[in-house]
């Protein structure tokens, strides 16, 4: 058997496009006014149980395409090999929250009173129940949020205790480690809770942790960039977005605006990218909630994933100390030049995308409206224009459009947030969003164990030898004949 074929009997994933996700949903996710989440999943999770485990049934032995080396050699980009329920990249229409495209969740999802960007309450309904949620159902999340986001105080005092040159994406990840003292999940999971029942003790761990992140996350921001002042208390009667910019110290309302759009946006980006996918890795081992997502974050804050914002900024910021705040079109092409020749632009290209981010327009969208005359804006504005046709004209980039990263920081710093080692922070506290959600559903779909098979070079070598002669020796017969 060749290799392609041995692999991609192992390989299960959905064959749904993106264009028809939300159709297909819809079969089994009707809408429902109930409020409260987890009674609103106990009905439709023994319904998507059945619709998958039908569809495995029916389909376990169907190829779904071709492994090649240089694939397993290059990250298994392009490898179909992971079901990741709450999102789908298209390469060229972008992200689709549920069958969503985040201008339809602009436009669909509950807003906060007199705003105008979606709520991330509204987002995570969506992303769990695969339901565009009623204003009454985003208040019970908010609600439920607010009335879960006590820190238990070992975990404010180590918090308070860590040495300032600790980078804050490390002190997430430990505080999200240590609360784990409290999970629900694996005190369940050690008294012997059916599997029927995981999901159950996932959802209330999820539900706990995302209530406890903005104000872990604005403890990091003061112990390091206000002189260690309190966070104060949350406000009840506020959203999610709203205590988190008035805990880190922001009571603009473009600001307060600009979090809900950046929480909901940043929140989910398909199974395959590294936060992700190592938090579904690891809570397929049944390492709770907390634990899994603490690996998410370790993942994030790497400078290939959530640390790219920052170098987008840095990148900015030497362009302009070297020329000026308002360079023209052929300084900023050399400024260009003279960056590819050692490394790349930063914020240009996707590893799937082969267009402009979504993320990126409406980021774009945002400036435009709140802070069409800023500086930075205005070089961002210029870099658009021509990075993509000088990156177009050498010929050697599959996707020359800006992603995500090449926007998010240049609003944070018009607001007033420059600690750029502190973005990655924000990047994560949404990513909980998603993969917390995802989690929810792999403990209710049974999700197994992930162990794909490895192989060393030599084992590739002889592999592909093999096939190399069987098909020479088949051609032969075949003249023969």
């Amino acid at each position: 058997m060749s290799l392609a074929t041995r692999s991609v009997t192992r390989i299960f994933t959905s064959s749904i496009r993106t264009n028809n996700l939300a159709c297909v949903q819809s079969k089994c996710f009707s809408s429902t006014q109930a409020t409260d989440l987890k009674e609103v999943l106990k009905d439709l999770i023994p319904k998507e149980q059945k619709r998958v485990a039908e569809f495995k049934a029916k389909n376990k032995d169907v190829p779904l395409g071709q492994v090649t080396v240089d694939m397993i050699y290059g990250g298994m980009r392009g490898i179909k090999g992971l079901v990741y329920e709450t999102s789908v990249l298209d390469s060229n229409e972008g992200i689709r929250f549920r069958g969503k495209t985040i201008t339809e969740c602009q436009a669909e999802l509950p807003k906060a009173k007199g705003g105008d960007e979606p709520l991330p309450e509204g987002l995570f309904w969506l992303l769990v129940t695969s339901q565009v949620p009623t204003q009454q159902q985003v208040d019970w999340v908010t609600k439920e949020w607010n009335n879960r986001a006590d820190i238990p105080q070992h975990v404010v005092t180590m918090l308070n205790n860590f040495p300032a040159q600790l980078h804050p994406m490390s002190q997430l990840s430990a505080a999200i480690t240590v609360l784990n003292l409290g999970s629900k999940f694996a005190k369940a999971y050690s008294e012997g809770v059916p599997k029927s029942k995981y999901w159950e003790y996932a959802y209330e761990d999820s539900m706990d942790l995302i209530a406890k992140l903005p104000t872990i996350a604005a403890i990091i921001y003061r112990n390091l960039y206000r002189d260690g002042t309190a966070v104060g208390a949350i406000d009840s009667k506020k959203d999610w977005s709203w205590n988190f910019a008035t805990m880190l110290g922001y009571d603009n309302k473009q600001f307060v605006e600009l979090l809900r759009l950046y929480l909901t946006i940043h929140s989910d980006h398909e199974g395959g990218n590294v936060s992700a996918h190592t938090s579904h890795l690891v809570g397929s081992a049944l390492s709770d909630p907390y634990l899994s997502t603490a690996a998410a974050m370790n993942g994030l804050a790497g400078p290939l994933h959530g640390l790219a914002n920052q170098e987008v900024l840095i990148w900015i910021t030497k362009l302009v100390e070297k020329l000026g705040e308002t360079p023209n079109e052929a300084q900023i092409t050399q400024y260009i030049h003279d960056t590819l020749k050692t490394s790349v632009v930063p914020g240009y290209g996707h590893a799937v995308l082969r267009k402009t981010d979504p993320r990126y327009t409406c980021q774009r969208e945002f400036a435009l409206k709140h802070l069409p005359n800023d500086n930075m804006f205005k070089i961002v504005s210029q870099l658009y224009k021509v990075v993509p046709k000088v990156l177009g004209e050498l010929g050697k980039v599959k996707n020359p459009w800006p992603n995500v990263d090449a926007h998010s920081g240049v609003l944070l710093q018009h607001y007033g947030m420059k600690e750029m080692n502190y973005y990655t922070v924000l990047f994560g506290v949404s990513r909980a969003l998603g993969v917390l959600s995802q989690m929810i559903w792999s403990r209710a779909l049974g999700f197994p164990l992930e162990r794909p098979k490895s192989l060393s070079t030599d084992g590739l070598m002889a592999i592909v030898a093999g096939q190399k002669k069987a098909g020479t020796e088949a051609g032969q017969k075949t003249k023969a004949a």
